[in-house]
């Protein structure tokens, strides 16, 4: 078969074949993309840092697509044979792409850099070789400007719609391996479609057929079984019993169980553990409320577990707690599992509180109510999206929402881990003209944690001693919020830069520090 040319002349007018093929091309896109992005969200889950994780990952992906289209010149022999591997390889590759980056983390998570990025490649040049062959078996049907116009067109809106897709509708509904075992279905499907369509031009149809059903059948008990599989390899990689797995479109939420009590994780990453979660929020909540002696109107921001709202919750003078969750599927969750809903003492249900699932940083910057005490509950600034709620930027919206004798709170990572990462969140929120406590607290699940109080208004431990406190606290008392004021050698302050909008320093410090001890 002669290559594409720009002299080729005026083609005989299309049939349903070809119009079909460009359906195919718009399908070839939808599912490229969507390996892609599945990709790069497994790695920004599993490997923080979502900026780098969708950079280097579209990055390898692009250049492996243009080796793909350039090897494709070779490909001048039994073209739709050719694309009907082709097309049997992306689908059966990408479609268990998800699964198998999910089982290498759990199981073998030192190579699983190498394991991803092999794997996007691989998917990448497969993809690549796909629209050359395409175009070139369109060639019979459409003059070369309609047939590079029409090509690019429908590619593009399969990009589109994907891209628009994915977020919204694919990753809530199916999760990322369910997803990817779908789009595995289409490509194999559409390479049965060309086996038939040009059924005269493939020699050995039978093997052929043959080995595309075994591929969708594969795919199809992959489906199938995506829920059990996933069961399977979390329950492995967190150790424990899984009571509760849930994709919501921000995060992957489970909730573990085991004879010391319920653990939540979100993206792989322990948040609280049932144990010493009372040792957290007690150092969390009741300085700040204690010094405030009489605050009616309360915030918290993340804390969708609804574990802060309980501590808040022990002061009679609280009118109103607003919590500002986010992610709905965990105030759902911790508002209606009787196991969860022990643990928060039902705080979620109790009428002084209003739960509101809105971004913080855009619902503090669009309101105008005053509030006594803010607690900021926010998971570690491990990517951009979360770094930006520890800016100076944040920091100066939330001093404008601060009651002029208020206090918020906000927790800070690790002084002793993450040492410069936790000094410079402090020095990001004196630099908007709040004064700083720093202080820390030991949780056993975590080790050593960080806390800043900002006001404007001094902050003291108590005066009163224990008798602001409320009755039946398990770890805080007048004596023990002294103790936590007290920084050694190993975790004082040390110089760090303010933590702005456009550079966001802390997301890059933080990774570095974390990264030394995983």
């Amino acid at each position: 078969m002669s290559e594409l040319s720009l002299e080729a002349g005026p083609a005989r007018k299309p049939g349903a074949g070809p119009l079909v093929l460009l359906f195919c091309v718009f399908v070839v896109s939808a599912c490229g993309l969507l390996y892609e992005l599945a990709a790069g969200a497994l790695a920004s889950y599993l490997l923080g840092d979502s900026v780098l994780q969708f950079s280097t990952i579209i990055g390898a992906y692009l250049f492996a697509m243009g080796i793909g289209s350039y090897a494709s010149r070779w490909l001048d022999r039994q073209l739709a044979a050719q694309f009907f591997r082709i097309e049997l390889l992306v689908g059966l590759i990408g479609g268990f792409m998800p699964m198998l980056l999910f089982a290498a983390h759990a199981f073998a998570p030192g190579p699983f850099r190498i394991v991803l990025y092999a794997m996007v490649l691989l998917i990448g040049i497969l993809v690549g070789l796909e629209i050359p062959i395409v175009m070139r078996l369109l060639k019979r049907d459409y003059t070369f400007k309609d047939l590079v116009s029409k090509v690019l067109t429908v590619d593009y809106l399969g990009a589109l719609a994907i891209s628009v897709a994915f977020p919204m509708v694919l990753l809530p509904q199916l999760g990322l391996i369910r997803s990817g075992l779908l789009f595995g279905l289409l490509n194999a499907l559409v390479a049965f479609w060309a086996l038939w369509m040009y059924r005269f031009e493939v020699r050995r149809r039978h093997a052929h057929i043959a080995t595309a059903i075994g591929v969708i059948a594969l795919l199809g008990t992959g489906f199938l079984w995506a829920e059990h599989f996933t069961s399977w390899v979390e329950e492995r990689f967190y150790a424990d019993k899984i009571v509760f797995a849930h994709q919501s479109p921000y995060q992957r939420v489970v909730v573990t169980h085991n004879r010391q009590g319920v653990r939540l994780f979100l993206n792989g990453n322990l948040q609280f553990a049932e144990r010493d979660e009372y040792r957290y929020h007690e150092a969390l909540v009741h300085p700040v409320m204690a010094a405030h002696a009489a605050p009616k109107r309360v915030v918290v921001l993340g804390g969708g577990d609804g574990l802060a709202v309980r501590e808040i919750l022990k002061y009679k003078t609280v009118e109103s707690v607003t919590l500002v969750e986010l992610d709905a599927a965990m105030t759902d969750l911790f508002s209606r599992e009787p196991l969860l809903k022990r643990l928060n003492g039902n705080s979620l249900a109790d009428p002084r509180v209003k739960v509101v699932n809105a971004d913080a940083f855009k619902w503090l910057q669009e309101g105008t109510d005053f509030f006594d005490v803010i607690v900021v509950d926010f998971p570690d600034p491990s990517n951009y999206s979360v770094g930006k709620l520890f800016t100076d930027a944040f920091y100066r919206i939330l001093d404008s929402r601060l009651g002029a004798s208020g206090y918020a709170v906000i927790q800070s990572t690790s002084p002793l881990v993450a040492r410069k990462s936790y000094w410079t969140v402090v020095q990001t929120i004196e630099s908007v003209g709040l004064r700083t406590v720093p202080y820390h607290a030991n949780v056993p699940s975590f080790g050593e944690w960080g806390f800043v109080i900002a006001s404007r208004r001094p902050w003291q431990a108590t005066p009163e001693g224990d008798a602001r406190l409320p009755a039946g606290l398990r770890f805080l008392n007048a004596e023990a919020m002294r103790v936590m004021l007290d920084f050694p050698l190993d975790m004082a302050r040390v110089d760090a830069e303010v933590n702005r909008l456009h550079s966001q320093v802390l997301v890059r410090t933080f990774e570095r520090e974390w990264g030394k001890v995983q």
